[in-house]
C-alpha cells in the first residue's frame, strides 16, 4: 500500500491520517509503523505483526536447537552467550527481515560442521572445540529476534508477543533433547549416526530462511545505535532487570542443561526411558513445561503488571528450591521431579514477566505518564529494543553459572544441597528487590503499573 504526499499543516487531521498509513517499499521495508495507532493496528497492522512473529518463532526454535547441540562442551557456553551482544545491533543495520534470513543462514555453519566433524573420527579435538563454539550463532539470534519483535507490538501486548517468541526458542532447547537421540539412531545397527544430529536440521533451517524472505518485513523506524545502547546500559534499572533475567532465564537454561545429570546422579533408574532404539531422558519434561510457561508469564504480566508477576515467580522458585532440598533425603523420584517442575514453571513465568517489565520501566523512566500502555517516543522505543537484547545477553550467563555452582557444591560437600540453598536465597533476594524498587509507593516509578 502506498500513498501520495499532500500538503498539510503539522498536527492537522490530514497529517495524522498520513502518519497512520503504512508505506511499503521494495525489499519489504515498511514506513510509518506505529502499533500504538489503533486505526493502523486494526486495519492491517495486527496481521503484519502476527505474520512476522510466526516466522520469528520458527527461526528462534531452530536457533535454540543449534545452540543446544553442542551444549555438552561446557567451555563453549560463555562464548555462546557473548555473541548476543553484537547481534543486538544488527537488526537496525540490516532490517528485521533481512537479519532473520542472515542469522538463520548462519545456523547452517555449526549444523553442517557438526555433521562433518563427528562423521570423521580423525577430527582433532581442538577443531571439535572450535566447531562447538560456533553453536553460539544459535544463542546469539535470540537477542536480535527479541529486539525486532518488540517494535511490532503495542505496549499492552508486548508481554505475550515477546513470551511467544521466546517460547519458540525455549522449546527448541527441549526439542533438541527429544529429537537428537532419536535421529542419531536412524538406520543405525549397533552404533550411532551422530552426524545426523547436525544434518537433520539443515532442510528445516532452509525452510526458515525461505519463510523469513517470503513473509517477514523490515521496519524503517527500527533504528538503534551504540549511543542508544550506551544510554540503556547507563540506566540503573538496566542492571536490576539484568539481574532478574539472570535469575529467571539463567535458571531455566542452566537447570535444563544440568537436569539430566541431576537425575542420573540421584535416581539412575529413572535417568532414561527407551523409545524404540533411542534412550530419552525424562529431564526434557522440565524444559518443556518451562518453555510453555513463558508466554503465560507474559500474558499475566500484560494483565497484572510484570513486577507483581515477577515477585510471585521468584517466590515460587525459592519455594521449589527448598522443597527440592527437603525431598532429596526421602529418595522419592516423583517428589524430586515435582519440585523441580515447580522451579521450571516459575522460571518460565518469570522469564515472560521480566521481559514485559523492560518496556514499561524504560517508558516510565523517560517520563511517559502511562508506561504500561504507552511505549514512549521513538528514542525510548530504540533504547528499549537495545535493552531487550543486551539484558538477554547478560542474563544468558546464568546458564553457565548454574551448572558451575552445582558442580562446585557436589565436589566440595558431596551433594547439591548447598548450591540449591544458595539459589533459594538468591531468589528471595530478587523477589525483595523487585518489590522494593517497582511496587513500593515511594519508588522512582511509583504510580506506574510496571
Amino acid at each position: 500500500m502506498t500513498f501520495s504526499a499532500v500538503e498539510s499543516a503539522p498536527g492537522s487531521t490530514t497529517s495524522l491520517i498520513e502518519d497512520a498509513v503504512l508505506v511499503h517499499r521494495p525489499g519489504r521495508w515498511i514506513d510509518n509503523w506505529n502499533p500504538e495507532n489503533r486505526q493502523q493496528w486494526e486495519q492491517g497492522g495486527k496481521l503484519i505483526a502476527a505474520r512476522n512473529l510466526k516466522w520469528s518463532i520458527v527461526a528462534e526454535f531452530l536457533s535454540f536447537v543449534v545452540w543446544q547441540l553442542w551444549s555438552i562442551v561446557v567451555v563453549s557456553l560463555p562464548g555462546a552467550a557473548t555473541l548476543h551482544f553484537p547481534y543486538t545491533f544488527l537488526v537496525p543495520k540490516f532490517g528485521g527481515r533481512n537479519w532473520t534470513i542472515i542469522s538463520a543462514g548462519l545456523l547452517l555453519i555449526p549444523s553442517i560442521a557438526l555433521g562433518v566433524c563427528v562423521g570423521n573420527p580423525d577430527t582433532p579435538f581442538g577443531i571439535m572445540l572450535f566447531v562447538s563454539a560456533l553453536a553460539g550463532f544459535g544463542g546469539g539470534n535470540f537477542a536480535s529476534s527479541m529486539s525486532n519483535i518488540t517494535y511490532f507490538y503495542p505496549q499492552s501486548q508486548k508481554g505475550y508477543a515477546l513470551g511467544l517468541n521466546a517460547a519458540g526458542g525455549n522449546l527448541g532447547a527441549a526439542m533438541a533433547q527429544l529429537v537428537v537421540p532419536i535421529v542419531i539412531t536412524l538406520g543405525a545397527v549397533g552404533t550411532l549416526n551422530i552426524r545426523f544430529a547436525g544434518w537433520f536440521w539443515v532442510p528445516l533451517i532452509l525452510i526458515a530462511m525461505w519463510g523469513a524472505w517470503k513473509y517477514m518485513d523490515n521496519l524503517a523506524n527500527a533504528k538503534a545505535d551504540f549511543a542508544g545502547s550506551l544510554a540503556a546500559v547507563k540506566e540503573p534499572h538496566f542492571w536490576i532487570l539484568a539481574m532478574l533475567y539472570i535469575g529467571t532465564f539463567g535458571s531455566f537454561i542452566g537447570f535444563a542443561s544440568v537436569f539430566p545429570k541431576l537425575i542420573a546422579d540421584q535416581f539412575p533408574a529413572y535417568s532414561t526411558i527407551q523409545v524404540a532404539s533411542a534412550s530419552l531422558s525424562l529431564a526434557i519434561i522440565g524444559a518443556f513445561v518451562g518453555s510453555l510457561a513463558r508466554p503465560a508469564g507474559g500474558r499475566l504480566a500484560d494483565r497484572f503488571g510484570g513486577a507483581s508477576v515477577t515477585v510471585a515467580a521468584c517466590g515460587s522458585m525459592a519455594v521449589g528450591a527448598l522443597v527440592v532440598v527437603a525431598v532429596l533425603p526421602l529418595g522419592s523420584f516423583w517428589a524430586f521431579l515435582g519440585s523441580f517442575l515447580l522451579i521450571f514453571v516459575a522460571t518460565g513465568i518469570g522469564n515472560g514477566s521480566t521481559y514485559r517489565m523492560i518496556p514499561s520501566v524504560f517508558s516510565a523512566r523517560s517520563g511517559v505518564e502511562d508506561a504500561y500502555h504507552n511505549s514512549g517516543d521513538v528514542n525510548t522505543q530504540r533504547k528499549t529494543a537495545a535493552a531487550l537484547g543486551l539484558i538477554f545477553a547478560v542474563g544468558a550467563y546464568g546458564g553457565f553459572i548454574i551448572p558451575q555452582v552445582l558442580g562446585y557444591s557436589k565436589t566440595t560437600t558431596g551433594d547439591y544441597s548447598s548450591a540449591i540453598y544458595a539459589f533459594a536465597i538468591a531468589y528471595v533476594f530478587m523477589m525483595c528487590v523487585t518489590a522494593f524498587v517497582y511496587l513500593r509507593r515511594g519508588s522512582s516509578v511509583a504510580g506506574q503499573k510496571i
